[in-house]
């Protein structure tokens, strides 16, 4: 967004304030809904609970509209309300308590973590301050052990790159106080990552690679042929599985995870019928799976498989049941 346009936005701002103009303030506003969503869901993991937070951005936004006087930048405004009202909800949730550091486990305890569509995401990547590196699950699960504060700090600083002086000034701490949390942060964050996002503010492609569709394709082919060895043949060793919202990611190796999945069911009859097309999540690679029914025509939404590929192999799959989240914009049946 050009500097012209920022000073457009908050010079008509305050006017549309002064004049309770509701039409013309929620025009103004709505051009920042995506990428205040982003920054709710970094702080939450949680689609929905992002979706509703900027939702109560927007009504403190226009309850406090006659407080902006244009000092500050208007995104920078907007941003500490959507901050303090991530705080406000994270603080009365008992399940949203920050996952225990000394976990071995990322995922293990995020059980209300939801993939993130990314047809959701700012258009504009100079606008959005999306980099793939920050909205993948595993960073965005690394966040969670961070308790809200220290989180927003964090996000704040290293993620949307505000000043210690700013950061302090939204979240009503010293810079004292904002430097401490984000160097206990940045220990936690190193330990949680996986060892290539050391650096979560390096550039980052927003493409996916032709090794990822071809592993994509690969995964997607093995369901549809019932193929169990060619499945397996995908998986690292230490591949780290989850499907939530059940609990229990576990780092196992390959075959574990397959014989796991064939005393469920897998590839058995019920079980044995696929459909499968690829998207991606979290600007992340992801296979939609649909299961066909004994005597049922047609092939119905199952589940999506997001994927962490290094190396041509899955080194992370995540599961979440697609059926009840119709924001993915996935068709109900094949």
């Amino acid at each position: 967004m050009t500097d012209a346009r920022l000073l457009g936005d908050e010079t008509a701002f305050i006017a549309a304030a002064r004049s309770n103009d509701a039409a013309q303030f929620a025009l103004i506003t709505e051009r920042y809904r995506r990428e205040l969503q982003v920054h709710c869901y970094r702080m939450l993991a949680n689609y929905e609970d992002a979706q509703d937070m900027t939702q109560e951005t927007f009504l403190r936004v226009w309850n406090k509209r006659e407080s902006f006087k244009g000092h500050a930048a208007l995104r920078t405004w907007l941003y500490r309300i959507a901050t303090n009202a991530c705080l406000d909800f994270l603080e009365k949730r008992n399940d949203r308590t920050p996952v225990p550091a000394e976990l071995p486990d990322l995922g293990s305890e995020v059980l209300y973590l939801q993939p993130y569509p990314d047809r959701m995401l700012p258009e504009d990547p100079q606008e959005s301050v999306v980099a793939r590196e920050t909205i993948e699950l595993a960073f965005i699960v690394a966040v969670q052990h961070l308790p809200p504060r220290q989180r927003a700090a964090f996000i704040l600083r290293d993620v949307l790159g505000w000043p210690a002086s700013k950061v302090a000034d939204a979240l009503e701490l010293t810079v004292a106080s904002v430097t401490s949390a984000l160097q206990r942060a940045r220990v936690t964050m190193r330990e949680q990552l996986p060892d290539h996002r050391l650096d979560w503010r390096s550039p980052a492609t927003h493409e996916l690679s032709d090794d990822e569709r071809g592993v994509v394709k690969s995964y997607m082919d093995a369901h549809e042929r019932n193929d169990l060895n060619g499945l397996m043949a995908l998986l690292r060793d230490d591949l780290r599985f989850a499907m939530l919202p059940e609990p229990g990611t576990t780092v196992i190796t390959a075959k574990d995870a397959v014989d796991g999945w064939v005393s469920g069911g897998l590839f058995q009859r019920g079980y044995d019928d696929w459909r499968c097309i690829a998207t991606t999540v979290n600007r992340m690679p992801a296979a939609v799976l649909y299961l066909r029914a004994p005597d049922d025509p047609e092939y119905r939404l199952f589940t999506i498989a997001v994927l962490r590929i290094v190396d041509g192999k899955i080194a992370e799959l995540t599961g979440f049941d697609a059926t009840d989240k119709p924001w993915l914009s996935l068709p109900p049946a094949l």
